[in-house]
């Protein structure tokens, strides 16, 4: 079973399941964030095509990391299972060049159809709209970077809805820095970022 995996011709289904492996092993490790980041696709209203494509693959509908796993998921099995079928069948198999466009086409609505189910059992961010303002009060936990006066780091806010945010966090009192991990106070919103607090801190509103 093992040999079949390290077979040329199997190659690339390979490399997607281990991909999808090391993916997961990201995920639970707290780095999924750092990978996702800001990614997002936009997709102009004139853009109907893309858009109606995007749908169809379930990028729209996912996480990109989470989406990424599946359809690696999808490319590597249909791509092995197709191989051993064929060899079972005629005894021969597809090369590599050969058998991994015909499983990623085969793969991208395999991973649209899976993309449905699971999205809709998923926890979404953000999926209550809300004045940002509304956040002024609440616990957030810094996740990328190390926030310092001038410096904002992105941080993770759940709101009174249970949705999470994600925000941009610079502390409010001069000569002090938050690193990930660290739990803050979101005392006000100043532009597009906001300034926070430990719990432990004082805070004197400014006055205008």
């Amino acid at each position: 079973m093992v040999e079949s995996f390290l077979l040329p011709e199997n190659l690339p289904f390979s490399v997607a399941i281990a991909l999808m492996v090391l993916l997961g092993l990201v995920q639970v490790l707290g780095l999924g964030d750092v990978i996702d980041g800001d990614a997002e696709i936009d997709t102009p209203g004139s853009l109907t095509i893309d858009a109606g494509l995007l749908s169809l693959m379930g990028l729209r509908r996912l996480p990109f990391l989470m989406w990424a796993m599946l359809l690696l998921t999808a490319f590597g099995l249909i791509g092995l299972a197709g191989q051993q079928a064929l060899a079972a069948l005629t005894g021969h198999t597809l090369s590599a060049w050969l058998a991994g466009p015909i499983a990623a086409l085969a793969a991208v609505p395999v991973t649209g159809a899976l993309a449905r189910p699971l999205a809709a059992i998923m926890p979404r961010d953000e999926t209550t709209a809300i004045d940002l303002v509304a956040l002024v009060g609440r616990e957030a936990e810094i996740v990328i970077g190390r926030a310092a006066k001038g410096n904002p780091a992105r941080a993770r806010v759940v709101d009174h809805f249970g949705q999470t945010h994600h925000v941009m966090v610079e502390p409010d009192n001069d000569g002090q820095t938050f690193g990930e991990g660290e739990r803050v106070l979101l005392v006000r919103q100043e532009g597009e970022n906001f300034r926070a607090i430990t719990r432990g801190d004082t805070y004197l509103p400014q006055l205008d």
